[in-house]
């Protein structure tokens, strides 16, 4: 029955959910130094900021064993819990339904759906994030010599939590996660480039500061990726952070407009 797994399936469906793959992948990527201030004030919990106050940017489109085919972005800052260091994912962009509720569920990647676009025309990479009518993220590269084949290991910090049914808090203390992956590089190209970031009450990536562009460049490969949890957080203490993560809610109370006045609306936002 197709609502209720059997073993089998389960056993495929597990076999998934532990060894997730994404291949073919095309990733731009971009770091700048922001402020110490504002590290600190974005790193949750349990969480410290790493040796350089510095932003990744990441965009890209991938193949998949578990989600199919998807584009996406990344903004993280490197932090540390204990000795274990990675980076902490502040927000996430992805195309599909799929590879959001994938992420989501299962690292705790803070994952909202957008179009996201990756374009190279010669030695010309342009890479954009638009969601609710902002482009959020624009991200302009240029192009220099490939370095050749590489393989390099990375992590992300991410963290699960729900909000409790009823409204008020979360349901339990929030979970630390650590996603770790194998890099197989087939392309690692050099570049330099430009960002703006943009935003909205949703996603406010005009405060994050950029105070210097300090490494860029584009590759390509596959990933392997695995994933564990390495500790909780108190839910009181995260909850602001939890509600960050989301989309501000009372931004999209739309109870007192009659089905007229959103269509008004919508067309002038047009």
């Amino acid at each position: 029955m197709a609502f209720v797994k059997t073993a089998e399936e389960i056993a495929a469906i597990e076999k998934v959910l532990a060894t997730p793959r994404f291949t073919g992948a095309r990733r731009a990527h971009l770091s700048f130094l922001t402020t110490p201030e504002f590290v600190e004030q974005v790193l949750p919990p349990g969480l410290a900021p790493g040796a350089q106050p510095m932003v990744a940017v990441t965009i890209g489109e991938f193949g998949s064993n578990c989600v199919g085919d998807f584009s996406g972005a990344t903004i993280s800052m490197p932090a540390r819990y204990g000795a274990v260091e990675a980076a902490y994912v502040l927000t996430m962009f992805m195309s599909t339904d799929h590879a959001i509720v994938f992420g989501r569920d299962l690292f705790g990647e803070p994952k909202k759906q957008a179009v996201i676009e990756l374009k190279i025309t010669g030695n010309q990479l342009h890479g954009t994030v638009d969601r609710m009518g902002v482009r959020l993220m624009d991200l302009s590269l240029g192009l220099g010599e490939d370095t050749g084949p590489a393989r390099n290991q990375g992590a992300t910090f991410n963290i699960k939590a729900q909000p409790s049914v009823d409204g008020h808090g979360l349901e339990a203390d929030a979970v630390l996660t650590i996603a770790e992956f194998d890099n197989d590089l087939r392309l690692n190209r050099t570049a330099q480039g430009t960002l703006i970031l943009a935003g909205t009450v949703h996603d406010p990536l005009h405060e994050i500061p950029i105070q210097e562009v300090v490494a860029a460049s584009y590759i390509e490969g596959d990933l392997n990726a695995r994933a564990r949890a390495i500790g909780t957080i108190p839910a009181a203490d995260f909850l602001p952070y939890a509600h960050g993560r989301m989309d501000y809610w009372p931004a999209l109370d739309t109870s007192g407009d009659t089905f007229g006045q959103r269509a008004g609306k919508a067309a002038a936002a047009e």
